[in-house]
């Protein structure tokens, strides 16, 4: 009875350590997800503003013709994956995995951002280049886009797209894909512009830094998704471990009970005896 009552109490103590480590690391992801929606709203603003400008000048010139918008003879898709470089943040990178595979064709060519992510899909998927989502910022999301841009022009894959987990609430997020090329812009509204050297050259020089924008607003809504993922297992173990250790405390009250029933029946049986 008294080695029971010791292994459940290592047991509670145990379950308390834990509980800290998750406390602080849901701590943690709740600054980060503050700080990174601020960052993603400021580069959403931009994105908006490029695309508006598009808009407009593809519907001001209907007969304009761009590279970026015409369909390719290529099946094949360049995909960008966002994933993470930690883990503890629940399906976060399992979902995208899933996504990947589910839409990965034979010829296809992928890069891949998020060690995490790398461990699940090097071993099915080739890939073309790899980047440490903690590492990657705008300068590589550039450089990703001039690649894949270049592949897209010369007929080597006829759709570019980006693989993320979109951000929908605090505890709502799922794995999506977003089609940057060929480009479909929204509607937009006729009116007097002025050209520099020429609309096409204006209208393909915009659509680049849009899917630099935009690509990169993706980047930021994955690591807030995946702050978002990672605070959300962290409550949720917070919560198993109180369940937890308020069952072990209830088997340890009624084990110490039992040993001191089973003691005062001893004594009380040894009294008798005498």
């Amino acid at each position: 009875m008294a080695s029971n009552k010791k292994a459940i109490k290592e047991r509670i103590r145990s379950i308390r350590s834990t509980k800290k480590i998750t406390s602080a690391m849901e701590v943690i992801a709740n600054a980060k997800l503050a700080k990174l929606r601020n960052l993603m709203e400021k580069n959403r603003t931009y994105t908006a503003i490029l695309q508006d400008m598009i808009a407009d000048i593809m519907a001001t010139n209907k007969d304009i013709d761009s590279p970026f918008l015409a369909a390719k003879n290529s099946p094949n898709t360049y995909w960008l994956v966002f994933g993470s470089d930690l883990g503890l943040c629940g399906a976060y990178n399992i979902n995208v995995h899933k996504l990947l595979k589910e839409n990965y064709r034979q010829g296809d060519k992928v890069i891949i951002v998020g060690s995490k992510l790398m461990t699940l899909v090097r071993s099915e998927i080739g890939y073309t280049d790899y980047r440490p989502i903690e590492m990657t910022g705008h300068d590589d999301i550039r450089r990703f886009m001039h690649k894949m841009i270049d592949s897209f022009l010369c007929d080597e894959v006829g759709k570019i797209c980006v693989i993320y987990t979109k951000y929908n609430s605090a505890v709502n997020f799922e794995a999506a894909i977003h089609q940057v090329l060929p480009y479909e812009g929204k509607e937009g509204k006729e009116m007097e512009l002025i050209y520099d050297p020429d609309r096409e050259t204006v209208l393909n020089e915009l659509i680049r830094m849009s899917t630099e924008s935009v690509t990169y607003s993706l980047l930021e809504e994955t690591r807030i998704s995946e702050q978002a993922s990672r605070r959300l297992a962290m409550q949720n173990a917070n919560d198993n471990a109180d369940e937890l250790e308020e069952e072990l405390t209830l088997a340890y009250n009624q084990a110490r009970q039992a040993a001191i029933t089973q003691e005062i029946t001893e004594i009380i049986g040894g009294a008798d005896a005498l």
